[in-house]
């Protein structure tokens, strides 16, 4: 079993570390949109294949292998209410990742439907999950589960001030640049 969950957890990271370097590169490629055509051109091309080498290499294989060491382990685990609570968070993630396949399929057509700062916000989305299901793993208890949960709103509120903060130092770098 110790074996399985080591596996289980090595493809939870590379997972992630897919899910957060994906939204990245959705961000650049989106912020394409606003360079000369030459530049752009180039640019797309390059996201694209850094875009496909991600997610069919690392991203969706780390997701299948995930699910397939977590779901293994069950058969050691009796379904307590963490775990249920566990379940429906990473059912969530799933969601969250397949919403990125579809954004990554529109960018490799060369559709740019979210602007950086849309796709900034949804970057966060995954840390929230990150947040949520390590503490839930961790604690395994109700009320701390509560405790986490409030923690998360309040974690989730300071993403969001920070993006509007970054947001606005970037867009004063770029005036002070263009002056």
């Amino acid at each position: 079993m110790f074996y399985v969950k080591a596996l289980h957890i090595i493809f939870v990271i590379t997972w992630f570390a897919g899910l957060f370097y994906i939204v990245r590169l959705f961000i650049y490629f989106a912020e394409t949109a606003d360079k000369p055509a030459i530049e752009q051109e180039i640019l797309q091309k390059q996201y694209k294949l850094m875009q496909r080498r991600l997610w069919y290499i690392i991203t969706f294989p780390s997701a299948i292998l995930t699910a397939i060491f977590g779901l293994s382990m069950l058969y050691w685990f009796s379904l307590s209410t963490w775990l249920i609570v566990k379940l429906v968070l990473v059912l969530g993630l799933f969601i969250y990742h397949f919403i990125c396949h579809r954004i990554f399929l529109q960018q490799q057509k060369s559709i740019i439907k979210y602007n950086s700062t849309q796709l900034r916000i949804w970057n966060e989305v995954a840390t929230l999950f990150l947040v949520c299901i390590v503490f839930l793993v961790v604690l395994k208890n109700t009320l701390d589960m509560l405790w986490g949960l409030l923690g998360l709103i309040l974690f989730g509120v300071v993403l969001m001030l920070a993006i509007r903060l970054y947001k606005k130092v970037r867009l004063r770098r770029q005036q002070e640049i263009s002056k």
